[in-house]
């Protein structure tokens, strides 16, 4: 385990990124992306229905449906975000697109086309979009917590050169080529995961603090990761796109952080509108008296 490690002075990594079971071998990455999945599912459904048997209550077929397709959206936005932003990083290889076994998805993607089709899902069910968001923030962050541990079993997207006690041991054909005798170096999986649960309790304590209004903390949840995923950028070396002396992704997460920003000063000063009453209908007319025209004998 790699909290053992750090009796020793540094993480060690593991020799393989699958797992044998039997006859079957299990890449450790898809087998981290399956349990975040399924640990977002089940607090989802937790806070929707207020059980923890979720699947018992009526309402909650609407999270697997949710989690179903957001799922689906959010491996294919991944993966594109991916290709599009780190083509060169991407083999020739017809196939390569699609490995996403081996890695190599951008959280940025995932999070945006799984959100948007979810909420498509939720709008056709017809609840609450904006309540939905909210309950399912605390999920989002603990399936990212622990989707991060699959770039530990790839020995990928680690930091830069470090001698803490708690470096990351990388094995030589996994290092860049400019830090190729450097043996260890920032666990960034590691921090980023911690980040991820600690923003678990963060949210829970705000939504029990403070009475936002949907999607209020959702915006938080988009806030906290955006700090800590810049922080990330800052000390990642594996290739990436630069602008003005900044990585891609911190780029991104600046510009997410500030809509996320605005989105949170909106949907606290936003009211909800109200419907005018319609006017009332007329009062039916009653007979009319006829009035004769002659003399009146």
């Amino acid at each position: 385990m790699p909290v053992l490690g750090t009796l020793f002075g540094s993480i060690p990594s593991p020799s393989s990124g699958e797992i044998d079971l039997g006859p079957l071998q299990v890449h450790a990455y898809g087998l981290m992306l399956l349990l975040g999945i399924i640990a977002a599912t089940w607090v989802t459904g937790r806070r929707w229905t207020g059980r923890w048997a979720f699947w018992n209550d009526p309402r909650g077929d609407l999270v697997f449906r949710v989690a179903m397709w957001g799922v689906l959206a959010g491996i294919v936005g991944a993966r594109l975000y991916h290709v599009i932003t780190s083509w060169s990083t991407v083999n020739d290889d017809w196939w390569e697109p699609f490995a996403v076994w081996e890695g190599g998805l951008g959280v940025w993607g995932g999070i945006g086309a799984g959100v948007l089709v979810g909420a498509w899902v939720v709008h056709r069910s017809g609840e609450s979009v904006y309540a939905f968001m909210d309950v399912v923030a605390p999920g989002l962050l603990l399936a990212q917590a622990i989707g991060r541990w699959g770039n530990y079993f790839n020995q990928e997207l680690f930091g830069k050169p470090s001698d803490l006690p708690w470096a990351l041991e990388i094995s030589p054909e996994n290092r860049p080529v400019d830090y190729a005798l450097s043996p260890t170096f920032h666990p960034t999986f590691l921090y980023e995961s911690l980040w991820c649960l600690l923003g678990v309790g963060v949210l829970l304590l705000v939504e029990r603090r403070f009475k936002l209004k949907p999607p209020g903390l959702f915006a938080v949840y988009v806030l906290w990761y955006c700090v800590g995923r810049f922080c990330m950028e800052l000390l990642r070396i594996d290739e990436a796109h630069e602008f003005l002396g900044l990585r891609l992704n911190a780029w991104v997460s600046i510009v997410v952080f500030v809509l996320a920003l605005l989105a949170l000063i909106w949907s606290q000063r936003r009211t909800p509108g109200e419907r005018k009453p319609s006017a009332p209908p007329p009062p039916p007319e009653g007979p009319k008296m006829a009035i004769p025209k002659g003399r009146v004998r």
